[in-house]
């Protein structure tokens, strides 16, 4: 299976009466959703920042524990992904799904200032990645939708830049917040909820609404009668057998199981911070920083990423992205105490997410019809967050019970073979046809 599309990008495109008109490299949906993500990552970012440090320090949460909670909160959001990629492609208005969840996500920030205990906090962050959830594939759906085939890769470049914009801003508005606030903690959660809102708003008021561009839009013929013309218009209903049948897709599934088998072995950010803060010994008071390093680098390459992943092959930069991964966790192992080794270890972290957090779904994109593209999207990211979710609880028992070393020994250990088994299954090969709609004449 081969996940670049390799036919060369139409730059130009004829008007009447004047000379070639530049296509512009990036739609206006993209910017404006790219614009939405940024705000809402920065209230995001803001409470990610300090969690680890406030459930583990502040509420003396067991690393164990922490595992669990941390996998809860990602993997409540995978759980619902596909729910979200269904219903919008269902009722056909990604903007309304994607703006549910996004107004989910921002309700429970507020919640957070009177939740003192890890039974109130668990539910509230559990709510949060609900709305999480519902957004993440009609978001991406809109991405897709709205960009030739052959920009996929640079569009969703654009979207994670400006997303990881909001993850650089996130963590320093926090950190100066505690370093100036009597209650930090309450101060950060606070402003992360008036952000939240911002962002809602700005979904509202600057992406254009629809269906996401699903529906043909070439010119109509004249009208034969009108009720030719409304079963003509009329588009085929998406039902949950047909979402279900994208898994008959060979180039779909095989991309499904590389990015479960891959998410098994990815330890999660608050994890890699906190090995990296008890490796280094950097202060508490910095350690909201420490995702600053990785969003910084993912900001700078994130659109190169995308790029040279429509030109190269979206195979080849996927997989490098996992080998950069597992070059950090053998820093983290064996490197010395070397004054450079947080820089180093967070720059390796912000390129594994550059070259593969945009260019995995810019290759589901390219299997799925556009009809079911938030179904296909979400099948996807459902498999890759619930094994993320389990490596969470794993990384955090083992962590407990064998310590740091062991436990990222083993994450290695598989990363490494996962990759292995990644690269024979996504080898290059002849690309599937996409299958037109169930209901739908070709």
């Amino acid at each position: 299976m081969y996940l670049a599309d390799r036919s060369a990008p139409t730059g130009t495109k004829p008007a009447p009466d004047r000379g070639p008109v530049r296509a512009p490299a990036v739609a206006s949906t993209v910017l404006a959703l790219g614009t939405v993500s940024m705000i809402t990552d920065i209230s995001s970012e803001m409470v990610t920042a300090v969690l680890p440090l406030y459930l583990i320090a502040g509420l003396g949460l067991s690393p164990l524990g922490f595992g669990a909670l941390d996998g809860v909160y990602n993997g409540v959001s995978a759980l619902v992904q596909l729910t979200g990629g269904h219903l919008a492609d269902r009722v056909r208005n990604h903007k309304l799904i994607a703006g549910i969840g996004y107004g989910l996500s921002a309700l429970c920030k507020p919640l957070l200032l009177f939740a003192h205990g890890l039974g109130p906090i668990s539910v509230i962050l559990t709510l949060e990645r609900t709305g999480k959830g519902l957004r993440t594939a009609p978001r991406d759906a809109l991405i897709s939708l709205s960009t030739p085939p052959e920009l996929q890769g640079r569009a969703f470049g654009v979207h994670r830049a400006m997303d990881t914009t909001g993850a650089l801003l996130g963590p320093l508005a926090a950190f100066l917040i505690l370093s100036v606030a009597v209650d930090g903690y309450d101060a950060v959660f606070g402003v992360s909820a008036c952000v939240a809102v911002l962002g809602v708003l700005v979904l509202m008021l600057f992406v254009p609404p629809g269906d996401g561009g699903t529906r043909p839009r070439t010119p109509r013929p004249p009208r034969p009668s009108a009720a030719t013309t409304a079963a003509a218009e009329r588009p085929a209903p998406v039902r949950l057998r047909d979402a279900l049948g994208l898994l008959r897709l060979p180039r779909l599934r095989n991309l499904a199981v590389c990015a479960v088998l891959l998410g098994l072995t990815t330890v999660s950010d608050a994890f890699v911070y906190l090995l990296l803060q008890r490796r280094t010994g950097i202060g508490d008071q910095w350690f909201p920083l420490l995702p600053l390093g990785t969003a910084a680098v993912f900001l700078l390459l994130a659109v190169p990423a995308g790029a040279l992943a429509d030109r190269i092959g979206r195979r080849t930069v996927f997989l490098t992205g996992h080998a950069l991964l597992l070059a950090g966790y053998g820093l983290l192992l064996w490197a010395p105490a070397w004054p450079a080794l947080p820089y180093l270890v967070l720059a390796l972290h912000g390129m594994f997410y550059a070259a593969t957090d945009g260019v995995l779904p810019a290759a589901v994109a390219a299997t799925v019809p556009g009809e079911l593209r938030a179904t296909g999207l979400a099948l996807v990211g459902t498999g890759q967050a619930l094994a993320r979710f389990g490596c969470s609880l794993a990384f955090g028992g083992a962590w407990t019970l064998w310590g740091t070393g062991p436990a990222l020994a083993a994450a290695a250990a598989g990363l490494l073979c996962c990759a292995a088994v990644a690269g024979f299954v996504l080898r290059p090969a002849a690309p599937d046809a996409i299958p037109p709609h169930p209901n739908r004449s070709p």
